[in-house]
């Protein structure tokens, strides 16, 4: 048994597309309209995990549901790097951090995408 991948509905795919593809530089790996008319993008990273975007006109994506979903999390190399390229080339919000993490062995900070959910920087460190 593995996790193949999470789905998540967005406001706008390109916007969507530029961000997770653009600017963190995950690898688009599918594309195609389902069943139901709602455009479904697929992006990873150097596993084989991926995130599913979907994106149908019209759809109400609510408010972020923080009680039900808490956060993705991407590895990165350089965190506090990351947080700072990212502020500069997108609109991306700070919610916390950069901080160390003990208990994940990471520095980690918590950004939002362009929908407004939480995504997690994680750098994963020995010396923590």
């Amino acid at each position: 048994m593995d996790v193949i991948h999470s789905a998540i509905w967005v406001s706008d795919i390109e916007e969507t597309l530029d961000f997770y593809v653009g600017a963190l530089g995950l690898e688009k790996t599918n594309e195609f309209v389902g069943g139901d008319d709602a455009t479904n993008v697929y992006v990873r990273g150097e596993s084989d995990t991926e995130i599913q975007f979907k994106h149908k006109e019209g759809h109400d994506l609510g408010e972020p549901q923080t009680a039900r979903f808490d956060h993705l999390a991407i590895e990165v190399s350089d965190t506090d790097a990351e947080v700072e390229r990212l502020q500069e080339e997108t609109d991306t919000e700070l919610l916390r951090g950069p901080l160390d993490s003990t208990g994940a062995s990471a520095r980690v900070a918590f950004i939002t995408d362009p929908d407004g959910h939480v995504i997690e920087l994680v750098e994963p460190r020995d010396d923590l």
